[in-house]
């Protein structure tokens, strides 16, 4: 049984819940990855569809799912789908093809299945982005082919709400260019939005609470991870330039229910240890951040620097060190 097993879960809880991604874990086994998270008291997992974590191309595909629905039921664990799989259907190419190559075909079939797994396995949500405009690709084009390849994934998206996430770096890389998307797709409402923490520090105008609050009632999954402006590079927490206390605030005032997952795809080197200390860092904000609800002292920075943006980023400038 799981260190959080007995702790109140879900939407009548009235606190965040955090999660662990599986990106994080890559050199697991998906059973013992789930195990170690589940152990440590994480109440959910992000689970990244890939080679080694519930391949959606392998065979005996309903088997497989069946059993890793049993497993997290059995540990007490919610899940959310990812789909940032680098390698999965492309070994020559990262994250290729996107919905904005010339041949979609094997990303839609991809996101397909992984609405349908994300269905069987009672997920939260399923995440996906929009990818890296290829090389001789107009603008145009490649937004009417994401365009296009998000009303199919809609469509298919009957039982499962869809989180689409901006990524630097990507055609779609914030919170403006997500709403613009919505707008073209005509508002479905089951297309809600992924929103990564860290990717509020690297880009987005606002500080990040206030990016948190602005989006909120279209919040479906949130990944979490410290990060430094204008630098697109998931760090563990206190690495970085985030205050987190004030973000979880804004997660617990706007009512956020869904599972706040830490996303650190380069920390599988030393998973166990990594996951351990993000917990008790997140735990920690938490508290610091009803004690100063309680006493209203200064506010405690879990991080170093503030969240409030500093000098606005000129189109071009975002140093990417591959977080994605």
């Amino acid at each position: 049984m799981s260190a959080g097993a007995d702790a109140p879960r879900g939407p009548g809880s009235g606190r965040l819940r955090f999660g662990y991604g599986t990106n994080g874990f890559a050199n697991h086994r998906l059973d013992d990855a789930l195990a170690v998270i589940a152990d440590l008291g994480y109440e959910g997992v992000a689970l990244t569809l890939d080679h080694d974590h519930l391949d959606p191309f392998a065979p005996e595909l309903a088997r497989r799912v069946a059993a890793v629905r049993r497993r997290l039921d059995a540990l007490g664990l919610a899940v959310v789908v990812e789909t940032g799989a680098r390698y999965l259907l492309d070994p020559w190419h990262k994250h290729a093809p996107t919905l904005l190559h010339d041949d979609p075909a094997r990303r839609i079939e991809f996101l397909r299945r992984a609405v349908r797994i994300g269905a069987d396995l009672g997920a939260e949500a399923v995440s996906f982005w929009a990818g890296v405009r290829p090389p001789g690709v107009s603008l145009p084009v490649a937004w009417d082919r994401l365009v296009a390849g998000c009303a199919t994934i809609c469509a298919e998206a009957t039982d499962v709400p869809l989180g689409f996430e901006p990524e630097p770096g990507m055609l779609v890389e914030d919170v403006a260019g997500w709403r613009r998307l919505r707008d073209a797709l005509g508002a479905p409402p089951g297309f809600g939005l992924t929103l990564d923490i860290g990717h509020c520090r690297c880009l987005e105008p606002l500080p990040v609470p206030e990016c948190v609050t602005a989006v909120a009632e279209h919040l479906v999954n949130v990944q979490i991870d410290d990060m430094r402006r204008g630098v697109h590079e998931h760090l563990e927490f206190g690495a970085g330039e985030i205050d987190f206390p004030p973000v979880l605030r804004a997660l617990t005032d706007a009512g956020y229910r869904g599972l706040v997952a830490v996303e650190l795809p380069r920390h599988s080197h030393a998973a166990p240890a990594v996951a351990a200390r993000s917990l008790d860092f997140l735990r920690a904000a938490a508290g610091a951040d009803r004690h100063h609800r309680t006493t209203d002292p200064a506010p405690l920075l879990c991080s170093r620097g503030g969240s409030t943006p500093g000098s606005p980023l000129l189109r071009g400038g975002l140093q990417s060190k591959g977080g994605g």
